[in-house]
């Protein structure tokens, strides 16, 4: 198919997306979006931006304006790496500011006034001062879910696709991992280290290999439970579950598959599986299906970021034509997140 950036009018823009996106959207509805991906595209190569889409956002956006999409590891090596004049980031304010951090020559732009994160905003970095007092010397793994003031308090950063690889790496027989809590334990489950909530510790000692853990939650995320999956596999036995690492440990136990929402992308379209129920923020199964039209994601998930679904098409055409809510950082913040990513990405 060709690819819809490249669509020389706005009718061959929607003939493409209604193509790649079927029944999925609404015709009419779909046609409006089409005007708008169109006038996007075109404005972007006028100033010379490029958009990052990460792979929750809605179909429609997804398969039409991104020049690269992805999850947090993979847009974070790409806008480190960015020449644009803008990166318009298609995601949440902490994957915005991250591309700040990295890049920070370049003007970033995020689609909307807020769009925020219930775990980004579970932790401040006063609370891993008070941790790092608690626990001298020991190594602070920060999740990359977070706000740039945090990742200046933390040693090194990491994502869902390789906490668990970044903690064996560090070799340390203490390690406090933040701010997920079922992330933190997932990873804590894979690496043999006993999970200790900061208050459960006496005296300021969790022990030999152990695992600091905060009480951070995904609000998407937390709400997937076992029942889901029985419920599934009930009704279709031979469903594959893939579940993202910051469900709960028991669903991820539960789940065929646990893995970073690219590589859930991946292990779809290498599967020889037909059905699949995706655990993660429900717009991915739709972007998953529409690249696999010969499998199908069972619509059992009805689960949407509020912070995720804030980015729009129409707010994307307002944020590139007036550079509308640019991500702007504190210098010394900015200096001193970067050496936790900059360490995040040379581990990687």
């Amino acid at each position: 198919m060709k690819n819809i950036q490249e669509a020389a009018t706005v009718s061959e823009t929607f003939t493409l997306l209604k193509e790649r996106l079927r029944d999925m959207v609404p015709e009419a509805e779909l046609y409006v979006k089409a005007e708008l991906a169109y006038e996007i595209n075109r404005l972007k190569k006028e100033k010379n931006a490029v958009i990052l889409g990460h792979n929750y956002m809605e179909p429609a956006l997804y398969h039409s304006i991104p020049d690269y999409v992805g999850d947090s590891l993979g847009l974070s090596r790409i806008a480190a790496d960015s020449k644009a004049d803008r990166i318009v980031f298609c995601g949440v304010r902490f994957m915005a500011e991250t591309a700040k951090i990295l890049n920070p020559s370049r003007m970033v732009l995020l689609p909307a006034k807020v769009a925020g994160c219930s775990l980004a905003a579970s932790i401040t970095a006063q609370d891993v001062r008070e941790l790092k007092k608690r626990y001298p010397g020991v190594p602070v793994v920060t999740y990359i879910n977070t706000y740039a003031d945090v990742k200046a308090e933390t040693d090194i950063c990491c994502t869902s696709s390789n906490a668990v690889d970044i903690v064996r790496q560090l070799d340390s027989d203490m390690v406090i991992c933040l701010p997920d809590e079922f992330l933190a334990k997932n990873v804590a489950r894979e690496t043999g280290k006993k999970v200790i909530m900061p208050s459960e510790a006496l005296n300021n000692k969790a022990g030999k290999n152990s695992m600091i853990v905060w009480d951070g939650k995904c609000e998407v995320h937390e709400k997937f439970t076992v029942s889901d999956i029985e419920s599934a596999r009930r009704q279709f036995p031979e469903t594959v579950v893939l579940a993202h690492p910051e469900c709960p440990p028991e669903v991820v136990e539960a789940s065929d598959y646990s893995g970073s929402t690219t590589a859930m992308v991946d292990y779809v379209a290498k599967s020889d599986a037909q059905k699949f129920l995706i655990l993660t923020e429900c717009s991915m199964s739709d972007n998953i299906q529409a690249e696999n039209p010969d499998k199908e994601m069972l619509g059992l998930c009805s689960i949407r970021c509020p912070h995720m679904n804030e980015i729009t098409l129409e707010d994307t055409l307002t944020c590139l034509r007036e550079d509308k809510y640019q991500i702007e950082l504190d210098e010394d913040i900015r200096v001193k997140a970067k050496k936790s990513l900059d360490r995040m990405l040379e581990m990687s």
